[in-house]
């Protein structure tokens, strides 16, 4: 390896489960579009920490996380830099406030997805949706690493 050493930036994302459907945000910050909520690790924080913070701080919620569902890390994943995302499904009642780096929160189904998904958004959610529907682990993931 040549050049400076460099590691993946680590994030998380969260699926949450509510009123029938799940939430998403509009990004406030490039790159803007409809996003999974989701963010940075914090130095001393465990993924799971990270994924009730980050839930609270962009939609106002609080959430039970359910299930460890994947860890994304294809590096053109975030055209800012490579991240490897930590995703989980999670479980909430309420609305969602839009907040933090969020201009908007919605509930949303697999038949009403707004556009434009951010990130790797589009294919996440298909593996959920997918999941959802009754494809096994191997089935919806064996894509990955076969």
């Amino acid at each position: 390896m040549s050049g400076p050493y460099r590691n993946p930036f680590p994030t998380v994302d969260i699926i949450i489960e509510v009123g029938g459907g799940i939430v998403l945000i509009e990004r406030k910050n490039p790159p803007h579009g409809w996003a999974i909520p989701g963010g940075f690790l914090d130095w001393g924080e465990s993924v799971e920490a990270c994924a009730v913070r980050e839930a609270r701080e962009e939609t106002g919620l609080v959430v039970t996380l359910q299930e460890l569902f994947y860890v994304y890390s294809d590096p053109a994943r975030d055209p800012r830099h490579h991240t490897v995302t930590t995703v989980f499904i999670a479980s909430a009642s309420g609305t969602p406030v839009a907040a933090d780096d969020a201009a908007k929160a919605g509930i949303f189904t697999e038949n009403n997805l707004p556009e434009p998904l951010a990130f790797d958004h589009a294919r996440i959610l298909d593996d959920y949706f997918g999941y959802r529907s009754g494809r096994s682990r191997g089935d919806v993931f064996g894509q990955y690493y076969r």
